[in-house]
């Protein structure tokens, strides 16, 4: 229970409150948590300072016993104000044996408001078009997807990743039609996926020159549809180059998914829900033969052509029945971007139009564009910023920061740094801003060692390692032998590591009840909240709210590491202030995980 919720129950218990009323103070010297009485005092027909001085005098008299106001030390009235006061001791001698006992597990299985325990969930996002590369707006749909995935398996949901490739259609036929007449045979010799989209582009060239090419490429995908075996065997060979180049993208990013669907696949089938539909009067026929939904609140919307041909909307209404029959989900979640809000309103109408009984259990996370300083991407004109070459941009300007740092590295060391900290740097820009905003990437900021940047949080964890080594090394064979009340992990000297279950660790005894300090209280309070913190995010699908929690977490420490010694104190304070910054760099530590972020131990 988070310290805001804890106000709430006690409060609870004498009054009854608006929980949403509840705030920090500005002022720290008013406490942790404030509630204020105004609202009370009509029905009350008292003034709010009395009704706060009575509740806090109620709640001294019965609760003599200090354990009853956990986590507080003290609850005062100041004016029409109740004020909380944490008790660091108290909370830190809870909290800290918790994640040293759970390590990287310590806020797993959180139920949450929306998706409890064992509820089976389908995330579906990446969902390219196989006519050209994977763009900077993919970032951000992998990004989001990824870590909402990972968030919500987290939070103690069964989570099944899956990708639809857009495979066919006209604009694929576009790409083909120009490899065809003007590629000669040609072999890639460069990534095979911005080899296809060299065509797409080459395509939307010459079309400006040749209108009579975008008839073209319709009738190459009229024949696409009656199986022609040549034009089907250009489109298997040109889909392969696709794939070949999206996987290794995914794999630079750590992206996986359990289950693939085809837009080729599942088309007719999609036709066949339309043709039944219309059997049965859900739709009816425009008088050019165009198959139409009337859908209240909406436009006419055509689901099948006046000469058969289907639209995108008619292959979803397909694949998401197969999803909920293969896999009888809960929740099914798309993943795509606020310009397609329109399309899935439609959608999620026509499910309910076609009375499915799972129709209430999808939901569209739309997210904003991306735009970069220079405007908007337009992928015919060929001006978009391929993901790939993004990715090794940000690594290009971790390395300039590296070698700020370092100069005694080598090249293969520079360079494995370098792209852990410009993915994380990357990720991170994407995930901070709230999925349905717009955002301008600027590479250069996402970059900044300092400021409200992934590398930031990452070398807060990197310091962290670097003490607890540190005192490793000083004390190497010196471990006490006693069991220890709590147990500190100090991780290995590995350069970049991956979070994992189990590291090396070296045990010694901590009294968290010496922790009192308001930066020492600080990092207990943050560390306290993270089970909250990633449960909301999960249940609400924002990874955003995880991402600003980290930045705060990493302030703190840093804060904390200015202002309090560690390896010079005396044993009993110096082994507490260890197992604190360990359990920040266990939560830092899964916290980036959790976004898709490695946390290195050396920066």
């Amino acid at each position: 229970m988070d310290i805001r919720s804890s106000a709430a129950t006690i409060l609870k218990k004498h009054l009854a409150i608006d929980e949403s009323l509840l705030e920090v103070p500005k002022d720290k010297a008013l406490g942790d948590m404030a509630y204020p009485c105004f609202s009370h005092a009509k029905a009350l027909k008292k003034a709010p300072q009395l009704i706060a001085k009575g509740v806090v005098e109620s709640l001294t008299a019965q609760n003599q016993n200090k354990q009853k106001l956990y986590p507080f030390c003290r609850i005062e009235a100041v004016g029409p104000y109740i004020n909380f006061f944490m008790d660091p001791a108290a909370l830190g001698s809870d909290v800290l044996p918790i994640i040293a006992k759970k390590k990287l597990d310590y806020g797993r299985g959180m139920a949450t408001p929306k998706n409890a325990p064992k509820k089976t969930l389908m995330v579906e996002y990446a969902s390219p078009n196989t006519n050209k590369p994977l763009h900077l707006g993919h970032l951000r749909n992998l990004a989001i997807g990824h870590s909402v995935s990972s968030l919500l398996q987290f939070a103690g949901a069964k989570v099944i990743q899956s990708n639809i490739n857009n495979d066919r259609g006209v604009h694929i036929c576009k790409s083909m039609l120009a490899y065809q007449r003007w590629g000669k045979g040609e072999q890639p010799t460069i990534k095979t996926d911005h080899f296809v989209g060299k065509y797409y582009v080459v395509f939307n060239k010459k079309a400006e020159e040749n209108k009579a090419l975008e008839g073209d490429a319709q009738e190459m995908l009229r024949k696409w549809e009656a199986g022609d075996k040549e034009t089907r065997k250009l489109w298997k060979l040109m889909n392969a180059w696709a794939y070949s180049g999206f996987e290794e993208t995914y794999g630079k990013l750590g992206v996986s998914f359990d289950k693939y669907y085809y837009e080729s696949d599942i088309y007719e089938d999609g036709k066949k829900i339309v043709l039944d539909g219309l059997k049965k009067g859900v739709f009816r026929k425009n008088d050019d033969g165009a198959v139409v939904a009337d859908i209240p609140g909406h436009d006419p919307k055509v689901l099948l052509r006046a000469d058969g041909t289907s639209v995108y909307m008619t292959q979803d209404l397909y694949l998401a029945t197969l999803k909920f029959k293969e896999y009888q989900l809960d929740q099914s979640i798309h993943v795509v971007g606020s310009e397609q809000n329109y399309h899935f309103q439609v959608l999620f109408a026509l499910f309910k139009m076609l009375k499915y009984p799972w129709a209430g259990k999808c939901s569209h996370l739309s997210y904003g564009m991306v735009y970069l300083p220079h405007g908007k991407m337009k992928s015919r004109e060929g001006t978009v910023v391929d993901a790939d070459d993004i990715i090794q941009n940000m690594a290009d300007l971790a390395k300039v920061e590296i070698r700020k740092r370092h100069n005694d590295l080598s090249e293969e060391e520079v360079g494995k740094r370098a792209m852990v900290i410009g993915l994380a740097a990357l990720k991170f820009f994407l995930l901070k801003i709230d999925p349905s905003r717009d955002m301008h990437f600027d590479p250069k900021e996402s970059i900044s060692f300092d400021g409200e940047t992934g590398p930031y949080v990452q070398y807060a964890h990197a310091r962290i390692c670097s003490v607890l080594r540190k005192f490793r090394q000083e004390h190497a064979g010196k471990e006490q032998k006693s069991k220890p009340s709590s147990t500190a992990i100090i991780p290995s000297k590995t350069a970049i590591m991956p979070s994992k279950a189990s590291r090396p660790s070296t045990a010694f005894k901590a009294d968290a009840s010496l922790l009192v300090l308001p930066a020492e209280a600080a990092l207990i309070k943050l560390l306290h909240a993270f089970p909250d913190v990633v449960g909301e995010a999960a249940a609400n699908y924002r990874p955003s709210a995880l991402a600003r929690y980290l930045l705060d977490l990493a302030q703190a420490f840093n804060e904390f590491y200015h202002a309090c010694p560690i390896l010079t104190e005396e044993q009993k304070l110096r082994d507490a202030r260890l197992l604190l910054i360990d359990c920040v760099r266990v939560v830092l530590d899964r916290g980036l995980n959790l976004l898709g972020i490695q946390a290195p131990e050396e920066m």
